[in-house]
């Protein structure tokens, strides 16, 4: 099976956020040709413009095959793959943040997107039971991941112990956890790693047994969960505190 090449980014904060980093290749943009007056598809195609990138004004039918989908705002990128990162060079940043068995995209996109401005600048995806870095991802992060570097070659586990073998705590976010998440950060070393996982499964076991803490949120409402993502919000605003 050939391994692609080229994506399709679609959706307008992503094709301004893919084009200002700088992280991937962009060969061509495609512009919905009955929307060219409209505010923002006009100050794209003069940022694309400006940038030297190609521009084709298409119809909207032709935007869907493209995106495959009808989400994309009048704007699709043909782009180069997500650039991962390999892991072992990641190792001494202060703060990292690991998803494990979070299988949705849409919480992987809001995740990224919250990482992003809370300053968890570097990501570990776990090899399996988290998907790529898809167009989809990228969308539902408004661009995030394009600035951020993200890990995907190895297992969680696989992880959590390289991190301990590389002085890092271990904070693994689990509705059971025994420590409120609010009162964990001035008890952080310099450098640690959050675990966040899925709704369907949570963190991995292993990981809840060897982490230096297994935190919790506290709630006062009637129901007992919260969306991966909103919980992964909270949790990285809450251990960002300085």
């Amino acid at each position: 099976m050939t391994k692609r090449s080229r994506e399709y980014i679609y959706g307008i904060n992503p094709a301004f956020e893919v084009v200002r980093a700088g992280k991937r290749k962009v060969y061509e943009a495609y512009l919905n040709e009955t929307a060219a007056r409209q505010p923002r598809i006009r100050k794209l195609a003069q940022y694309l413009e400006k940038m030297d990138l190609p521009v084709q004004w298409v119809s909207k039918s032709r935007l869907n095959d493209l995106s495959g989908n009808r989400d994309h705002q009048g704007v699709v990128l043909k782009t180069g793959i997500y650039p991962y990162q390999p892991s072992e060079v990641l190792w001494g940043r202060p703060r990292i943040l690991l998803l494990d068995n979070v299988e949705d995209p849409h919480n992987v996109g809001a995740i990224l997107r919250t990482a992003e401005i809370f300053g968890f600048n570097t990501v570990l995806l776990s090899r399996k039971g988290v998907p790529d870095i898809y167009p989809s991802v990228v969308k539902v992060s408004a661009g995030a991941t394009e600035f951020l570097d993200i890990a995907k070659d190895a297992s969680a586990n696989s992880y959590v112990r390289t991190a301990q073998a590389n002085g890092y705590q271990v904070v693994a976010l689990d509705a059971r956890g025994s420590v409120d998440i609010r009162t964990v950060r001035s008890r952080l070393a310099d450098k640690f790693l959050l675990v966040v996982g899925g709704e369907d499964a949570a963190v991995g076991q292993f990981i809840i047994n060897t982490a230096d803490f297994v935190v919790s949120i506290g709630q006062r409402g009637s129901i007992n969960s919260l969306n991966a993502s909103v919980a992964a919000g909270i949790s990285l605003f809450a251990i960002s505190i300085e």
